[in-house]
């Protein structure tokens, strides 16, 4: 990292540290068949309730429906998020998922960290399920190199520089400090709409490979962040 080193860097998950496929097939279809089941068994979690009335599904079987169109559409909404997170989280404390990382993730954080560059995560999937993604790598925990974790409760939608606002005043760091990572190439707009510095990640195979990322800088891999 050069002497101009940013503050904090923030990383998106799914499609930047992480292949797409490793959420949409791996976790997405864990999730789907126990949707269900883990709201009948929840139903006196105030975050499960929660979740399930914003839905707008009167049973449990329309809210199922309604959680599964969404998965379908890959709709960043915020109730089918918590519900998946906490069914990945029970999945990755029982040892039935492990997360996956792109072969430079790993290496790259842990010298950012030990650089004096500090860590956070902004990801449309919820903290709940952000935290045990990173504890149970084949590489290890990679929990204590993360600070922070924000979503689109906390933080907002992505591609909205308002959220990108938000976080930096969470941080308490000046926008210019921080550093957004992102194969997306609208979140990266809306965080330098909001002063952060941004480099889009173009991760051969994943669905922005083609992208037009227009004047952000772009890498491949995180070796060649600088």
């Amino acid at each position: 990292m050069s002497e101009n080193a940013p503050a904090w860097i923030v990383l998106d998950i799914e499609g930047t540290t992480s292949s797409t496929a490793s959420v949409h097939e791996g976790l997405y279809d864990y999730a789907r068949p126990r949707l269900g089941p883990w709201i009948e068994a929840h139903r006196d979690d105030p975050e499960v309730a929660a979740a399930v009335a914003e839905t707008g599904g009167a049973t449990t079987e329309e809210t199922v429906a309604i959680l599964h169109a969404w998965m379908d559409g890959d709709v960043k909404a915020t109730p089918l998020k918590t519900l998946q997170g906490r069914i990945w989280a029970a999945g990755f404390a029982a040892g039935e998922l492990t997360a996956h990382f792109f072969d430079d993730v790993p290496p790259a954080l842990r010298a950012w960290h030990e650089r004096g560059v500090r860590l956070a995560v902004f990801s449309s999937g919820s903290v709940s399920g952000q935290r045990p993604w990173f504890r149970h790598t084949p590489a290890g925990d990679l929990t204590p190199l993360v600070e922070r974790h924000f979503d689109t409760v906390n933080a907002g939608p992505k591609r909205e520089p308002a959220s990108y606002a938000r976080i930096a005043e969470a941080l308490g760091a000046p926008p210019g400090e921080l550093l957004f990572l992102s194969d997306v190439p609208a979140e990266l707009d809306a965080a330098a709409a909001a002063g952060w510095r941004t480099i889009g990640v173009r991760r051969p195979g994943e669905p922005s490979e083609n992208a037009d990322f227009g004047a952000h800088p772009v890498v491949a891999s995180f070796e060649e962040v600088k």
